[in-house]
């Protein structure tokens, strides 16, 4: 953690010309403004003033200002140059009111809102998460969605044409701070996976809208199209951002017991209880596009039923092999096109709530639920995630405690935005209509 004293020194002697303060939008869309080095005194200061009305979900007009504080700890430099051989660095901001009060409705305060809750109940929360995307080629016009290779899982080269890719966007993050633990070919054609190590969840959703933002610009770089968009290709695996959870109470990891079956604990029961509970209206958030649901089916690995289980892959709560410090659960609906801090926040309610109730999960399901019939799953009392994005919105409207871990402000720009998305894809006449019905009827 830099002082500001240690910041502006460093910014001096790095050759920094160009600070980029960053932030998301409500859709986790990284917004920034880029200033001179000669003005980061006066952001560390007094922050830096902008137009809230402009950015999706945040403010009306007559309410539009806002102030950008920089997160010290966040400061890292750009891993390229610019043309003149000076550096630029980013910088994570905290957004506020005028009135120096943090506004609710940004996705990092929502965060800290819950973590701030969690730590109240002695528990801090550790995320990793594990991100797919695709690699693609350029077209006429923008990206493609031809592969830029014709790999599979774990494959090398010279089938894995992005060896050398991958190994530019893993150099880049290394340089930013990040611990790489894997990276990998995955299951489609042109598709790749890239894990860092859990660590703070703040930290972590920070990291990984940077991943997205440096993954983006290197591919650029390479000639290539990079994508987080959920499923772009029809009959091919889809991207997701599996989200290994802990919580720890201060160096313990709470969710380990020895003596407990599967040597978890009571606590991480519950926790997975809440998960259960508030899964379909999580859905709206952790799968928040219209094309998230063509991801979410059968057949491509993807969860679509709402279990728990030890290593089956078929649920969408599964406890991964390691035990002791490593003891975590792995939630496997969302997808990297969410918002990670909003994300993040509404699996740590629902976890949270599971907890503070004793909600108890049920039996883990160790076999294939893909290989059950409708009939067997609701035996079992087995339920579905939602299969459409209105579906998810409905689910998330009637759900008190996820509604209330966002906010209204935040709830509300969901809904709205959601709903307006659903109603334009639904009176789009699309391509496979004309190809299926135009010259039948």
């Amino acid at each position: 953690m830099y002082s500001q004293e240690q910041l502006l020194s460093t910014i001096q002697e790095k050759n920094v010309e160009t600070i980029r303060l960053q932030f998301t939008d409500i859709q986790g869309i990284v917004k920034n403004v880029a200033i001179p080095a000669t003005q980061m005194g006066k952001a560390l200061r007094s922050g830096i003033s902008f137009d809230g009305s402009s950015i999706e979900g945040f403010a009306r007009i007559q309410e539009s200002d806002m102030v950008l504080k920089p997160d010290l700890s966040t400061f890292a430099l750009l891993p390229w140059r610019l043309k003149d051989g000076s550096n630029e660095a980013r910088i994570i901001c905290d957004v506020f009111l005028p009135n120096g009060r943090p506004f609710d409705g940004a996705p990092r305060s929502v965060l800290r809102r819950q973590l701030e809750r969690a730590q109240e109940m002695g528990y801090s929360m550790k995320v990793g998460p594990e991100l797919e995307f695709f690699l693609f080629q350029k077209g006429s016009s923008g990206c493609s969605t031809v592969p830029h290779d014709f790999g599979g899982y774990f494959d090398l080269g010279p089938v894995d044409l992005a060896e050398d890719v991958r190994r530019e966007i893993i150099r880049a993050l290394i340089q930013m701070g990040f611990t790489i633990e894997a990276s990998h070919h995955e299951v489609a054609k042109g598709q790749h996976e890239i894990d860092f190590v859990y660590d703070d969840a703040i930290m972590n959703a920070d990291k990984v809208v940077t991943f997205k933002y440096v993954t983006k610009t290197i591919a650029m770089r390479e000639g290539l199209c990079a994508t987080f968009m959920p499923k772009p290709i029809y009959g091919a695996a889809g991207s997701g951002m599996h989200a290994n959870i802990s919580l720890f109470r201060g160096d313990e990891n709470a969710f380990f017991d020895p003596e407990m079956a599967m040597n978890i604990s009571d606590l991480a029961r519950y926790f997975v209880g809440g998960l259960i509970e508030h899964a379909p209206a999580i859905t709206a958030v952790s799968n928040p596009l219209i094309n998230s649901y063509k991801r979410l089916v059968s057949g491509f690995e993807a969860p679509v039923y709402i279990s728990w289980s030890g290593p089956n892959r078929s649920s969408l709560i599964r406890i991964p092999a390691g035990r002791g410090l490593s003891t975590r659960l792995e939630f496997r609906s969302p997808d990297p096109s969410c918002n990670p801090y909003l994300a993040f926040a509404v699996i740590l309610a629902a976890g949270l709530d599971g907890i503070k109730r004793g909600i108890d999960p049920g039996d883990p399901v160790d076999f294939n639920v893909y290989d059950l019939t409708e009939a067997e799953r609701q035996k079992l009392g087995i339920r579905t995630l939602p299969s459409n994005l209105k579906e998810a919105l409905d689910c998330l409207e009637q759900d008190q405690v996820i509604r209330a871990a966002l906010g209204e402000h935040v709830y509300n720009n969901i809904s709205r935005l959601g709903n307006l998305e659903w109603q334009e894809y639904n009176t789009f006449v699309h391509q496979w209509e004309i190809e299926r019905y135009l010259n039948l009827f």
